[in-house]
């Protein structure tokens, strides 16, 4: 079953890059005692996810943390080399952490798996928006076509604070 409003989220462990190399993140890491603008989406690099999805996470990113947001974060089925590169490319303000969630065992945890294999990208993430309260999913706002941003995008959410 999906997560939904209320709920609180589950443990699971992400892979973000360092200067060391790849680190374990922990849900508790992540969102414990913050307030967490999370965005996902089904790939790294993909047309959506790319020219859509971000720029309108970047775009808001500093209206999400004036209204007391501490961390935005992007999580993908990707693996954190991936990630990193994405990160690089498009978060000029490093104003996000990328959480590569290369086994996708948060997005099949919190019910949110998409079975893309039909377009040869294999288990990925529905595409949503939530806003996280020290664990707990206070907004979410869920796709119903992975290929749209019309409720998951950063300006949605910011309106919703």
């Amino acid at each position: 079953m999906a997560i939904q409003t209320g709920d609180k989220l589950p443990e699971a462990k992400f892979r973000v890059m360092t200067a060391e190399g790849p680190q374990v993140k922990t849900t508790d890491d992540i969102f414990k005692g913050k307030k967490v603008a999370l965005f996902a989406v089904p790939g790294a690099y993909t047309g959506t996810c790319h020219k859509m999805h971000l720029p309108s996470i970047f775009l808001n990113a500093y209206a999400l943390k004036d209204k007391g947001v501490d961390t935005i974060a992007i999580v993908s089925v990707n693996d954190a080399f991936v990630m990193n590169a994405w990160k690089r490319d498009t978060d000029q303000r490093d104003e996000a952490i990328f959480l590569a969630d290369g086994n996708a065992d948060f997005t099949k945890a919190i019910g949110m798996e998409l079975d893309a294999s039909g377009n040869g990208l294999g288990i990925r993430s529905k595409r949503y928006s939530m806003l996280v309260e020290d664990g707990v999913v206070k907004k979410l706002n869920l796709e119903a076509m992975p290929g749209k941003v019309e409720v998951s995008g950063g300006d949605t959410l910011l309106g919703q604070l």
